[in-house]
C-alpha cells in the first residue's frame, strides 16, 4: 500500500477531500532527481487535491475540516492504471500498424499513429467503467485530530 499523509479541506457523505504534498512519495522515488512532479511542488508549494473514500477504518463522517488524515492507495491499482493507459494505445498501434505492413512504409507509419490515437480514445471512453471501480480509488486509512497532534508534540 502507497500511503500519504493530507489535511482534510471538505467532507462529503461519503468521502473526504485531503490536501496533500507528494513528499514521502517523491522521497522514495528513484527518478526524484529528474521528476518534474517532485521539483515543481517543492518550489512552488502547490498542494495536490485527492478525494479519498471512507474505509473500514475510518468513515468520512468522522472526518472534520483540518483534520490530518492517511490515506492509502494499493500499488496494484497504480500498476493496473499505468498499464491501461500506456499499454492500450501501444498495443493497438502496433496491431494496426503490423496489420497494414505489406502494403507499404508509410501506410505502416500512418496506421501507427491511426491505432495509437484509437487507442487514446478507447481509454478516454471507458474512464466512467474505471472511474466506478472503487478499488482503483484513495481511500482513508487513519484519522487524527489538530488536538491530538498538539498534545504528541
Amino acid at each position: 500500500m502507497l500511503r500519504e499523509t493530507g489535511r482534510v479541506v471538505a467532507v462529503e457523505t461519503n468521502a473526504v477531500w485531503v490536501e496533500t504534498i507528494p513528499s514521502s512519495l517523491c522521497g522514495r522515488c528513484a527518478a526524484r532527481a529528474g521528476c518534474g512532479q517532485g521539483v515543481v511542488s517543492r518550489a512552488s508549494g502547490v498542494r495536490g487535491l485527492v478525494r479519498a473514500l471512507e474505509s473500514g477504518a475510518v468513515a468520512a463522517s468522522d472526518c472534520e475540516v483540518n483534520d490530518e488524515v492517511e490515506i492509502e492507495l494499493p500499488e496494484s491499482a497504480i500498476l493496473k492504471g499505468s498499464a491501461w493507459v500506456y499499454g492500450m494505445p501501444l498495443i493497438l498501434g502496433l496491431i494496426v500498424s503490423l496489420s497494414l505492413e505489406g502494403v507499404g512504409e508509410l501506410a505502416t507509419v500512418i496506421g501507427f499513429v491511426a491505432g495509437l490515437g484509437f487507442g487514446f480514445l478507447v481509454v478516454r471512453l471507458t474512464q466512467q467503467y474505471w472511474a466506478s471501480r472503487r478499488v482503483l480509488e484513495p481511500s482513508l486509512a487513519a484519522r487524527r485530530t489538530p488536538e491530538a497532534l498538539i498534545i504528541q508534540s
